[in-house]
């Protein structure tokens, strides 16, 4: 099997109220219970980040707006796409790029 990493990008705001952030945190353990052992690292939210271009310059806020990863274990890169479709925030607007990883080290 190979790791892939599942990177997030937009899905709505954080949750405003105790109600709104527990019906989330259950959406997301519906959807980790269903993939078991497929889960590598169920990976956190980004905060805060900064972009570093080849000439050494730094500036705040990254441009491509990712807001999350996690890294599954699947048979293939339709595998792991499949298993994507389950997560919660495509239910809340965002998206998610899948990359197959390699060891190299």
């Amino acid at each position: 099997m190979a790791k892939y990493v599942l990177v997030y990008k937009g899905g709505g705001s954080m949750p405003q109220d105790d109600a709104e952030r527990g019906a989330q945190l259950a959406a997301w353990g519906r959807w980790y219970d269903a993939l078991g052992a497929g889960i590598v690292d169920g990976g956190n939210p980004f905060g805060p980040s900064a972009a570093l271009a080849a000439d050494g310059t730094a500036s705040s806020g990254a441009p491509s707006g990712l807001t999350g990863y996690t890294i599954l274990s699947a048979d293939s890169l339709d595998a792991a796409t499949e298993l994507a479709k389950g997560c919660p925030i495509l239910a809340n607007g965002g998206s998610i790029e899948i990359y197959e990883t390699f060891e190299i080290m």
